[in-house]
């Protein structure tokens, strides 16, 4: 009992470390980390805005501010956890000299901080555009939100996978990273409908757990839109291979790594 609450707050310790880090001051590290993904939303919406029959080609009954944080936010959710924990976790950082800490604690801390970020910034964005522009109705709140931990930990998953993989072949993991958010970008389904995508466009969708959690996750939000090409199912069960795959990978590297492997690049 007494290493789990030690766990514990070494977990909540390096969590509050990593959302830290943009800024000595806590709030503003907040608003900083709430900013960026403002920006990066805001840059999705006016495309949907500008281009020309983007938006009628996605269109919903609904509110567009929701379909469009129904797959963004998502989206964002999953990329920014494979950033985060593919870059935690180093067996060699000066971190993992000091004892009990060591590279679960760590991957542990940079998945929460990823997650709490996302969630706060959906809260504010959600509040503000209830308050000030139109309010707005959840059909399924807790399934929606289950969609979101799904997107999240399907990237925790696959930069767990990455971070065992990256001190043997760092060049192409960062090419892996690289392949990974551009095909997501299109691939992912935050875009498009799940039921929209005709026989042959399917395929180029359906092997991504992200668009699975996606569009299951506008049929939660939406009360008339009923998912029919995605499942769920399919999401968590990629998530849990990818965390076995993992965690066995690094837990082989941890044991047979060496700074020397680093010292002639």
């Amino acid at each position: 009992m007494s290493g789990a609450f030690t766990t514990a707050e070494l977990i909540f310790h390096s969590t509050v470390n990593n959302l830290r880090a943009s800024h000595s001051n806590a709030v503003l590290a907040l608003v900083i980390n709430i900013l960026r993904t403002l920006v990066i939303f805001g840059s999705f919406y006016l495309m949907f805005t500008i281009i020309p029959g983007m938006r009628r080609a996605a269109a919903i009954r609904g509110d567009f501010v929701l379909y469009l944080m129904a797959g963004v936010m998502l989206f964002m959710a999953h990329i920014r956890a494979v950033s985060s924990i593919m870059g935690a976790g180093n067996p060699l950082g000066g971190m993992m000299l000091h004892a009990p800490m060591n590279t679960i604690i760590s991957i542990a801390a940079a998945g929460l901080s990823a997650l709490y970020i996302q969630v706060l910034s959906i809260s504010v964005i959600l509040f503000v555009y209830h308050a000030l522009v139109n309010p707005i109705v959840i059909e399924d709140p807790v399934g929606a939100f289950g969609m979101l931990l799904i997107a999240w930990g399907t990237g925790c998953a696959f930069g767990l996978l990455l971070l065992a993989l990256r001190p043997w072949l760092p060049t192409l993991t960062g090419i892996l990273v690289t392949f990974h958010r551009r095909a997501n970008m299109i691939f992912s389904g935050k875009m498009v409908l799940g039921n929209s995508l005709s026989g042959y466009m399917l395929p180029l969708f359906d092997w991504n757990p992200l668009f699975h959690a996606i569009d299951q996750c506008r049929g939660f939000v939406f009360r008339n839109y009923f998912p029919q090409n995605s499942s769920w199912e399919y999401a968590v069960w990629v998530g849990v291979g990818l965390v076995m795959l993992g965690l066995m990978g690094e837990f082989f590297t941890r044991r047979r790594v060496s700074i020397s492997w680093f010292a002639r690049r």
